[in-house]
């Protein structure tokens, strides 16, 4: 980011490309345009980055959206080395594989919504037919074949993984786990899924899910790497797993955060990049900017200007 240069006028004409758009707004002095414009250098330079371990953490509520082909994209193109995400996530990736979510409003009746057997996350409407006797349907299937072929014990990302090998092409786990992605959901237990692997429990007591397994595969990535930078989307678990882990390498080399939280309460969600800099979560020098925008709008623009970049 350059301090001191004349603020520049933005001049859109019809054959205006999306890069040359993007090289406006960073001289533009913008508010948010200049932290867009920041992170689309900032991912550039991080997923060119031969040396670098790079993380994408996300929120479930995107992957209930057409965003989830973004998801699907940016793994498919391994431009990331790991995945953190929530619980939701693999709900919804599972339930949009083998059936489908509908579009809504966010002004509906609720009232009417559950009479109809409907549930409403945001303007996305999910069909009750749609998620909960899907996911228990294929959950206990996917683990009861884990289980007659000997598995008694599985970490978060050997969960992910069995779920991606059962799904195909329009999943994000799918890609994962076809490129040897790992994706970790250290709050699994709360969402369907994890529900579905608690129940498992109950009829084979002998078999453990290993939260802290995680650790080992995320320890061997972190302790080895030379470098390393974060996509994230949105705050929560996901973001801090990112942060946490980072912090025993001395932090995030490169870092780009968008979110709609806000600082002013103290939350971890709220909370700037910069501000991780004080727990050793990034470094000093670190290459990092916040971009205050809803994830569904902003990152469509924004991944497309970085396909351009990416070698």
């Amino acid at each position: 980011m350059s301090e001191g240069r004349p603020v520049r006028d933005i001049s859109i004409k019809s054959d205006t490309d999306l890069q040359t758009i993007f090289k406006q707004m960073s001289e533009s002095g913008g508010f948010e345009s200049r932290n867009l414009a920041d992170g689309l250098e900032i991912l550039s330079t991080m997923i060119n980055d031969k040396q670098c371990v790079k993380f994408l953490s996300f929120v479930a509520a995107i992957t209930s959206t057409g965003l989830r082909g973004i998801i699907v994209d940016m793994l498919k193109k391994k431009m990331f080395d790991v995945a953190i995400t929530t619980c939701g996530a693999l709900d919804h990736d599972i339930a949009r594989y083998f059936s489908n979510y509908l579009e809504g409003s966010f002004t509906l009746d609720d009232s009417e919504l559950l009479e109809k057997n409907i549930h409403r996350l945001g303007n996305v409407l999910v069909p009750m037919d749609s998620y909960g006797p899907i996911i228990e349907e294929k959950m206990q299937q996917f683990l009861e074949e884990a289980y007659k072929a000997g598995t008694r014990e599985m970490s978060t990302a050997d969960i992910t993984r069995m779920i991606g090998e059962h799904l195909g092409e329009g999943s994000f786990l799918y890609w994962a786990y076809k490129n040897n992605i790992p994706v970790i959901v250290p709050g699994i237990v709360d969402g369907a899924v994890g529900s579905q692997i608690w129940m498992f429990t109950q009829k084979h007591k002998d078999f453990k899910l290993n939260v802290a397994a995680d650790g080992d595969l995320l320890s061997g990535l972190i302790f080895k790497a030379k470098k390393s930078g974060a996509l994230m989307l949105g705050g929560g678990i996901s973001k801090h797993h990112t942060l946490w882990w980072n912090q025993y390498r001395d932090g995030l080399d490169y870092a780009v955060y968008i979110t709609t939280a806000q600082e002013f309460d103290g939350s971890l969600s709220g909370a700037l990049v910069k501000e991780a800099i004080s727990w050793g979560k990034v470094t000093q020098n670190a290459k990092q900017t916040t971009i205050h925008a809803e994830i569904t709008t902003i990152l469509p623009f924004l991944y497309s200007a970085l396909l351009a970049r990416v070698k």
